[in-house]
């Protein structure tokens, strides 16, 4: 009996092995596959936002965009006779810089300083950007980086009414005032061959509003500054003109310290988008009359 009932064991474990095996398939599965999607999600198909983020760039001061500027160079940046716009500061540039820092998340923090102070700020990382009406040029994309134009700067000279000067002899035994580490001053003072009048026919003061002083002083014969302050000194000043055509044609554009990458197309990405929706030409337009 107890043969048998062993026997009988192993019988019902072979059924059973044959029922798994039915059950299981063969190596190749017969059954249909799943239409269901893989686990693992495809990839988006959506365009990626364009929108900066935090976390892509830094700034001198967490939560801050620290500007550099010269705030006597109205109507880009100017100190204003009441509150101001910001921080008692109002102009094109600094509502510009307001809009970027806002756009980033960030407080803005205004340090008027002089020009040429305002361009090492940048340099030596105590600023993030600078905004002063600043034109490119070669030689300070060496050191800076910069976006691309916003504003179109044209310089023209500034003389006493009933002046002899003229465009044609500016650099005839003129002694000539500009604003210190303005492109009017590197212009201005190159030699001759490089279409200059030499350093010697050229004085560099600390703002435009001193150089436009020591004219009215009779320190000076003209004064080679952008158009937009030379209207509003002209117009704070009787007795001053400004030639007719322009001197030199520039563009302003926002500068970063050189190798800033991450913040240089972060503020392009704002710039961008405040020319293309019209806020940029109306801000301009608020201090600029087109006419």
């Amino acid at each position: 009996m107890k043969k048998f009932a062993k026997a009988m064991s192993l019988v019902l474990a072979l059924v059973m092995l044959l029922a798994l095996c039915a059950c299981g398939g063969t190596e190749e599965s017969t059954a249909p596959e799943s239409s269901a999607p893989e686990s693992t999600a495809p990839e988006s198909t959506a365009p990626e936002s364009k929108a900066p983020e935090a976390a892509e760039f830094t700034t001198v001061e967490e939560g801050k965009l620290i500007l550099a500027t010269n705030c006597q160079f109205p109507p880009y940046e100017m100190v204003a006779d009441g509150e101001g716009v910001y921080q008692g500061y109002e102009g094109i540039d600094i509502e510009i810089a307001l809009k970027i820092a806002e756009a980033l998340n960030l407080e803005l923090v205004i340090d008027d300083m002089e020009f040429t102070s305002s361009l090492l700020a940048v340099q030596e990382g105590r600023s993030d950007i600078l905004l002063a009406g600043l034109t490119y040029n070669e030689e300070r994309e060496e050191v800076m980086d910069f976006t691309t134009p916003y504003a179109t700067g044209i310089q023209v000279v500034i003389v006493k009414e009933g002046s002899d000067v003229t465009m044609d002899n500016l650099g005839d035994g003129k002694l000539i005032g500009t604003q210190s580490g303005t492109t009017g001053y590197e212009y201005a003072s190159a030699p001759a061959d490089e279409g200059g009048y030499g350093e010697e026919a050229v004085i560099a003061y600390d703002s435009g509003a001193t150089a436009v002083q020591a004219l009215l002083n009779g320190q000076v014969d003209a004064v080679i500054i952008d158009k937009a302050p030379a209207e509003s000194y002209v117009a704070a000043n009787e007795g001053l003109t400004i030639l007719p055509s322009a001197w030199v044609e520039e563009e302003y554009c926002i500068a970063v310290d050189e190798g800033n990458t991450a913040l240089l197309n972060a503020v392009q990405a704002v710039l961008d988008d405040l020319m293309e929706s019209g806020e940029l030409d109306a801000i301009v337009a608020k201090y600029i009359n087109a006419d």
